[in-house]
């Protein structure tokens, strides 16, 4: 989507700039607040595949669809995965329509992307989000998160 002002054509800078040239607030704007990095996984080491489940972190805000610590999660959350330019080709269980993977991947953002749709809640009315759909994981005991299981991801290869 291009916007013309005037005479000017005005490229919008995920088209424009690799992902390690996008400044924090430019970074931070590509988050489509959906919440499926946020959900805990689990992966079988077997086959490398990896099953979503409707259970969040505990700094997961299910209204919201965002963190409520997200300055401090790191420290709170050992294991969160913070996504960046630098490790986004590890982090292989983001979602298809995730904005970082798919810019990554050379395509470009979902059309009810708040970038693209102007509208932060349309991914949530569409039902693409996380919002209110998710347990939070101090209420579910590890041994039985695969009951909770909601989706899956097929293995990748580990060679």
């Amino acid at each position: 989507m291009e916007q013309i002002s005037g005479d000017t054509i005005t490229i919008p800078f995920w088209k424009r700039k690799a992902l390690e040239d996008m400044s924090p607030d430019e970074w931070e704007s590509l988050c489509d607040g959906c919440g499926k990095c946020c959900l805990l996984k689990i992966e079988y080491e077997d086959t490398g595949e990896i099953c979503y489940t409707n259970v969040a972190c505990k700094l997961f805000d299910s209204a919201t669809c965002r963190c409520v610590d997200y300055e401090e999660r790191e420290e709170k959350i050992p294991d969160c995965a913070v996504i960046t330019a630098q490790n986004i080709d590890e982090l292989f269980w983001l979602p298809p329509s995730c904005a970082y993977r798919r810019l990554r991947e050379g395509k470009d953002l979902e059309w009810w992307h708040p970038l693209v749709s102007k509208d932060e809640s349309l991914i949530h009315r569409m039902g693409i989000s996380v919002q209110d759909k998710v347990i939070p994981e101090q209420y579910v005991k590890r041994r039985h998160l695969e009951r909770h299981i909601i989706d899956r991801v097929p293995g990748r290869n580990k060679g």
